[in-house]
C-alpha cells in the first residue's frame, strides 16, 4: 500500500486511537492524529514483518493493525510525556 494511502489510514486510525483512549494528551488532537499515522506506518511494517500476511490496500485486516498500531503508539507517547 502506498504511503498517501497509509497517511490516510494513520488520520482515520489516530481518531479512533483517541476515542478508544479517551483522556487529556500533550500536545492534542493534532499530536494524536500524528501517532495515528505513525502508528498505521509502524503497525502495517510490524504486522508485515510477524508474517500476518502483506498489508495492502484497504481492508479490514489492514485497518485494524493501524489502530493497534496507533492505541500502542499513543499508549507510549502518554508514559513518556508523564
Amino acid at each position: 500500500m502506498g504511503i498517501i494511502a497509509w497517511i490516510i489510514f494513520g488520520l482515520i486510525a489516530g481518531a479512533i486511537a483517541k476515542l478508544i483512549m479517551p483522556g487529556k494528551d500533550p500536545g492534542g488532537f493534532i499530536v494524536t492524529i500524528i501517532l495515528g499515522i505513525l502508528g498505521a506506518v509502524v503497525g502495517g511494517w510490524i504486522g508485515t514483518a510477524l508474517g500476518f500476511g502483506d498489508v495492502s490496500g484497504f481492508n479490514f485486516g489492514s485497518f485494524v493493525i493501524a489502530v493497534i498500531g496507533a492505541i500502542v503508539l499513543l499508549g507510549i507517547y502518554r508514559i513518556v510525556r508523564k
